[in-house]
């Protein structure tokens, strides 16, 4: 009897390893079949895992909007206005404007301009202006008196700092964003026709992000993009060649002493070479990091950089991704 309890024991023991092994090689991205000429390696094909959005992520992303939103509701001060100029959680604050009720809840918006007129690319100024307005989210306010001329309501989530003249509209609940499972990130991927287009500005200005920044792209659901799809950031060394910065390093020297037919790189800021020359346009495009679509509309995203493998520039190209 012993004997057979020990042998039925270790059977269920095989099984369940071989169960676990069966998952484990379902679940692990290495295992993946590899596209037809190539030979992954960890630098070519390094497993991604990526960054969940949070709560405060999603509702403090802010966007591109390119139709202008009504500005009549708007803050007009607090409790203990004129000494207090900056709301945050718990704190009371009055609306101007109509159509207010108690219990209802509204957004708290800022329309944004940039006090800094550099761009950080070539048409950055014009690309914003085609694709639309910057807004900033603040936080969510609820209505909790309407007898006075002005609506009284209550802090109840914070993202920044709420000032008199922050806009006011109704809230709206947005769609989480379904957890992404590791994969292999394929950094020489090629164009994959997809919809693409453009990082155009950063949360904040920013000019350089990474893991967990928010970035506004001039692609949207007009071109079939929703929340929860992935995006690839994508860069030339063609962009990196229209770099003030980055095209410096393309005037160095890279030859050694000892080599007797060192190659040229042709560029806009070389003369063309007799001998071998270096195409940078022939170079592949290399992937920089993954972004996930956390709001859009008709013609913008708003996104959350949730992998990088390097800094992502504002300017650079992103693709619906193919997972």
């Amino acid at each position: 009897m012993k004997k057979t309890v020990l042998l039925l024991s270790l059977l269920l023991l095989v099984v369940a390893a071989q169960a676990q092994q069966t998952d484990a090689s379902s679940a692990n991205p290495a295992a993946e079949p590899s596209p037809e000429g190539t030979l992954p390696t960890s630098v070519s094909f390094p497993i991604e895992r990526v960054q969940t959005p949070t709560h405060a992520d999603i509702y403090c992303a802010g966007f591109l909007s390119k139709q202008l939103l009504p500005n009549t509701n708007f803050v007009a001060g607090g409790l203990n206005t004129p000494n207090t100029t900056k709301f945050v959680n718990s704190d009371i604050i009055y609306l101007t404007g109509s159509g207010y009720q108690s219990g209802q809840q509204y957004t708290i918006l800022r329309e944004l301009k940039n006090p800094n007129k550099n761009e950080l690319f070539a048409g950055q100024q014009a690309l914003i202006k085609a694709t639309g307005q910057p807004y900033a989210e603040l936080g969510r306010v609820k209505i909790i008196d309407t007898r006075s001329k002005s609506a009284i309501a209550a802090v109840e989530f914070s993202c920044d700092p709420i000032v008199p003249g922050d806009i006011a509209v109704p809230f709206a609940e947005k769609p989480a964003v379904s957890f992404h499972a590791p994969v292999r990130f394929d950094r020489f991927a090629p164009f994959n026709g997809k919809p693409s287009g453009r990082i155009v500005m950063a949360k904040d200005f920013d000019s350089v992000v990474g893991t967990g920044m928010k970035v506004y792209m001039n692609l949207g659901a007009g071109q079939g993009v929703k929340v929860g799809d992935y995006l690839r950031a994508v860069r030339s060394y063609q962009d990196d060649l229209k770099d003030p910065v980055d095209s410096l390093s393309f005037k160095a020297s890279t030859a050694e002493d000892t080599q007797k037919d060192p190659p040229t790189i042709e560029s806009k800021f070389m003369s063309r070479s007799r001998g071998r020359v270096i195409h940078v346009a022939d170079m592949p495009r290399r992937a920089v990091g993954e972004i996930v679509v956390i709001s859009a509309t008709d013609t913008t995203a708003t996104g959350m950089i949730v992998f990088a493998l390097e800094d992502v520039h504002v300017g650079d190209g992103v693709e619906l991704d193919e997972q």
